[in-house]
């Protein structure tokens, strides 16, 4: 009678286990994370209309972006025409109008060139703040909150061909301390990765007034907003964060980003971060490369769109690949709140859909990589997409998104 009863107990206990384990598997089903080769699915098998997700693909290679496909001529028609504006780092031609979209995991559509390298402009922020962000995951920054300063040492720019006549250089420093003046020893780690620093000085003979530069002529040598409270997209202090992110890791930033981001997410080897023609610095007795955050006067990440796409899965995931994570929840959730001077911005170059006014027809959570040409990864969380739209025309990313989202089920 004891056996029997043990018996029914057992196989009770069994089946409640089998039922418990089903259950759990119904409720949190497991996240696919691509190996090497991407796997793909027909868009149907995820909940996507075919016809549908045909038309938004079809919007996108209408919307080529009019620019010239030339960039050193577009750059010279644009930033080229701005005080001090010449290229100074590396421009290539861009390809065809290009894009993949990635649902639950897998890609369910692609277009145009996804294996060709390109330039990616300001996305290039995304992937700087992301080594920032794994500086203050190590330690090596201690709170977002302090001072750049405490972490900068005056740094000694790299050059080859010195002055022989040392009186010519008698009266200059030797070194350049990127925040000593009384406004930028207050800027804060914070401040510098929401854009809103108005860091002062001249880095790689950009001065800070002559990016974008005001109408206001009076102003550009002579105004001053407190940190933190005036937004200013500005590629000259996003350089100076670069390179007091270099200080700080001490080592190359595309170093750092390859070994503790870029090879855990199972990216390609073809992606390549410049930096200027005059960007180096001495560092340990060894010239090194200081990057820039974007193609604004060249340089940048030079990327193709399988490895955007990597890497925007990476952030819809909120820093976690497979059982990893890689960079931390704390850090993604900061760059996911919106700044108080510009709530449609959280880190760079994380642009936020508050109160949708980014993209009117995207869910209010979704952020998107942005960069000049326009490079886009929408990141939609709500939904389990991530879409690369490469070299689309501005005005249209909205009309795009709004057909993509109208192929859901």
């Amino acid at each position: 009678m004891i056996y029997r009863f043990c018996l029914l107990v057992a196989v009770i206990l069994v089946a409640f286990s089998s039922f418990a384990q089903k259950r759990s598997k119904s409720i949190t089903p497991s996240v696919y994370y691509p190996e090497k080769q991407w796997e793909t699915k027909q868009p149907a098998d995820v909940g996507m209309d075919p016809a549908l997700l045909k038309e938004a693909v079809d919007f996108a290679i209408a919307s080529d972006a009019s620019a010239p496909r030339n960039l050193k001529l577009n750059h010279y028609r644009s930033f080229g025409r701005e005080p001090f504006g010449d290229a100074i780092g590396p421009i290539k031609d861009r390809g065809d109008q290009t894009g993949i979209i990635i649902k639950n995991g897998y890609v369910i559509a692609e277009w145009g060139e996804p294996w060709r390298v390109d330039m990616t402009h300001s996305v290039t922020k995304s992937f700087l703040s992301s080594v920032v962000g794994l500086a203050y995951d190590r330690g090596l920054i201690r709170s977002i909150d302090d001072e750049v300063y405490q972490y900068v040492p005056p740094i000694l720019v790299y050059n080859p061909e010195p002055s022989r006549d040392k009186a010519n250089e008698f009266d200059k420093t030797d070194l350049m301390d990127l925040f000593a003046t009384p406004h930028n020893r207050t800027i804060t780690w914070k401040q510098m990765l929401q854009q809103n620093s108005d860091w002062e000085g001249t880095l790689w003979g950009k001065p800070d007034w002559a990016d974008r530069p005001s109408q206001q002529y009076g102003e550009w040598l002579t105004k001053r907003n407190q940190p933190g409270t005036v937004y200013e997209y500005n590629d000259t202090r996003v350089n100076a964060l670069a390179l007091a992110a270099l200080s700080v890791w001490r080592k190359p930033l595309p170093e750092v980003l390859k070994e503790n981001i870029m090879d855990p997410i199972g990216a390609s080897n073809m992606w390549r971060w410049y930096g200027y023609e005059n960007s180096w610095i001495v560092l340990d007795g060894r010239p090194v490369q200081s990057v820039s955050g974007g193609g604004h006067w060249g340089g940048g990440m030079f990327i193709h769109a399988y490895d955007m796409a990597r890497f925007g899965y990476l952030t819809l995931r909120n820093g976690k690949w497979k059982d990893q994570q890689i960079v931390s929840e704390q850090w993604n959730k900061w760059a996911q709140t919106p700044s108080t001077p510009e709530p449609t911005y959280g880190f760079m170059n994380w642009f936020l859909n508050t109160n949708k006014k980014f993209l009117p027809s995207a869910p209010e959570k979704v952020f998107v990589h942005i960069g000049n040409g326009t490079n886009m990864i929408y990141v939609d969380q709500e939904n389990d997409i991530v879409a690369v739209v490469r070299w689309i025309e501005n005005s249209q990313m909205d009309e795009f998104v709004k057909r993509l989202l109208a192929a859901k089920k």
